[in-house]
């Protein structure tokens, strides 16, 4: 167990594939961690690590500076938020949400935070395990910019500094995690649309590649994406599809018009989310649809 260093003691709710490995990276730059999951094997792991356990997630609220979330969806975010993190929320705490989260949930959330003298930042982050485990992670921050300030060692320590950016107001960094992720779920859409255009006109896969694919840029990612499928794993490739109405919904309230985004939810939703996407909500996948639908299978949408 690394020594601890620092005099704040944070709180970490949500010890899952993301979750763990970053309150693994507090606990090594020497934070006193009070960690809670719902999951006793994952709440044990995390403890053997050298964390000290929550009874409750009212306890490791109550007895830390700073809390930190990882979670799976916004629904849950906001379930938790609502149960367990406001009633225990005191004067000048901090709370931090490192999951995905709809951004008018966020700035509501963040309000009734502040109406009991706390602070909601939001911090979503991009990279994945690896990013966690090689201090790259992108870390997209929201909120109060003196409490940011505040808070950018835990945050450092948590994902490296290189890629952690101060995005504007709270909702803020939950609307440039929408960036980030329909600038690629709707790249990835494009190139599968495009092949599965081929391929279902009888052209192979591995001919696509070869003539479209290449080694870098726009072909050097098709070429990515085909080689996946060639492996067996197009299936996998999700799309976003799960967080799609959280970036709708900012939409709507902005009265922002996301056509492609709109197109492709509408394409997805009434398929059998027989798949479980990298954060294990239920999903579909994209390439399955545009590889097996035919036209009247899609009439209305």
């Amino acid at each position: 167990m690394a020594t601890r260093t620092h005099a704040e003691t944070l709180g970490f709710l949500g010890l899952g594939q993301m979750g763990n490995p970053m309150a693994r990276n507090l606990l090594r730059a020497g934070y006193r961690l009070i960690a809670f999951d719902i999951v006793p094997e994952r709440l044990r792991a995390i403890v053997a690590a050298g964390a000290e356990a929550g009874r409750t997630a009212a306890d490791a609220i109550e007895r830390s500076e700073v809390v930190l979330t990882s979670l799976r969806s916004s629904e849950m975010f906001v379930q938790v938020a609502e149960a367990d993190l406001l009633p225990h929320a005191r004067p000048s705490q901090v709370f931090i949400d490192l999951g995905t989260t709809a951004p008018p949930e966020t700035r509501r959330l963040a309000s009734a935070f502040a109406a009991k003298g706390a602070t909601l930042l939001d911090v979503p982050v991009s990279g994945g395990p690896h990013g966690i485990e090689t201090l790259t992670l992108r870390m997209f921050a929201g909120g109060d910019e003196g409490v940011f300030a505040r808070c950018r060692p835990i945050l450092e320590a948590l994902g490296g500094p290189n890629h952690l950016v101060y995005c504007g107001p709270s909702g803020s960094g939950q609307v440039v995690k929408g960036v980030n992720q329909l600038a690629m779920g709707l790249a990835d859409a494009a190139y599968m649309e495009a092949m599965a255009f081929g391929v279902r006109a009888g052209v192979k896969l591995e001919a696509i590649r070869d003539a479209v694919g290449g080694t870098d840029g726009w072909r050097g990612h098709l070429a990515a994406l085909a080689q996946r499928i060639l492996d067996g794993h197009g299936e996998s490739l999700w799309v976003k599809f799960p967080e799609l109405p959280y970036f709708l919904a900012e939409a709507a309230e902005r009265g922002i018009e996301l056509p492609l985004t709109r197109a492709l939810r509408a394409f997805l939703e009434s398929a059998d989310p027989r798949w479980r996407d990298n954060m294990g909500r239920p999903t579909v996948s994209f390439w399955h649809e545009v590889m097996t639908r035919k036209p009247e299978d899609s009439a209305g949408v």
